[in-house]
């Protein structure tokens, strides 16, 4: 064998033992158990436990101490213990819902929260029973004094709409913050702010008790 074939020889050994070295590598790396991913899941169901049908018959006029239920849930995939918080607002449709680009919440005050501690891949969900318990109308607008949530009577800052029209709550997810030791909305994860909320609509075209059944 003359030495130039020999240095081909080894010069494909090498070859080989170097690809054979990354090639075990890269199945190394693929089979490592990557990082899942964290977020939080948050949910508003109505009555039968489905995104429909979260008014009675159906029809999103409510009535003067029309008790409506629906089911607010969160699920913590975060990989930790979470402490969060559900914050409900009502607004009309002049007052903005919350900001997904700039990560902000709505500038609707709060009307009441839920907190609870969450372990990791476990599910908070909660029965919330709502009424709109006190209202007025004039001149074509009607106003939204008090809601009452799960027997608790609550401000509602005065809303008020055209005709009765358009009205709103708005459930949004808020987290407890361990850099500033204070609740936030959304969430931070792997250097990335996130949300969540929701908006439910309603109107209140006759601000008095539902009539009787003719």
């Amino acid at each position: 064998m003359n030495s130039q074939s020999s240095h081909s020889r080894r010069g494909l050994i090498v070859v080989f033992i170097t690809l054979l070295i990354m090639c075990e590598a890269t199945v190394y790396v693929i089979s490592l158990p990557q990082p899942s991913e964290r977020f939080f899941q948050f949910y508003v169901l109505g009555p039968n436990h489905t995104a429909a049908d979260y008014y009675p018959g159906n029809d999103s006029n409510v009535n003067l101490g029309e008790p409506i239920t629906w089911y607010i849930g969160v699920v913590n995939n975060m990989g930790t213990v979470q402490l969060v918080s559900v914050r409900i607002k009502t607004s009309n449709q002049t007052v903005p819902p919350p900001d997904d680009q700039r990560g902000l919440e709505s500038p609707a005050p709060t009307v009441a929260d839920f907190a609870q501690f969450l372990q990791d891949n476990e599910t908070w969900e909660v029965s919330f029973v709502w009424s709109v318990s006190n209202a007025t109308s004039s001149s074509g607008s009607t106003r939204i004094l008090t809601v009452q949530i799960n027997n608790e009577s609550y401000p509602a800052t005065s809303w008020s709409a055209s005709n009765g029209y358009n009205f709103r709550l708005i459930f949004e997810l808020w987290t407890w913050q361990t850099d500033t030791n204070t609740f936030g909305y959304g969430w931070n994860t792997e250097g990335t702010h996130r949300t969540a909320w929701l908006q439910i609509w309603f109107n209140m075209t006759s601000p008095g008790p539902k009539p009787p059944p003719e």
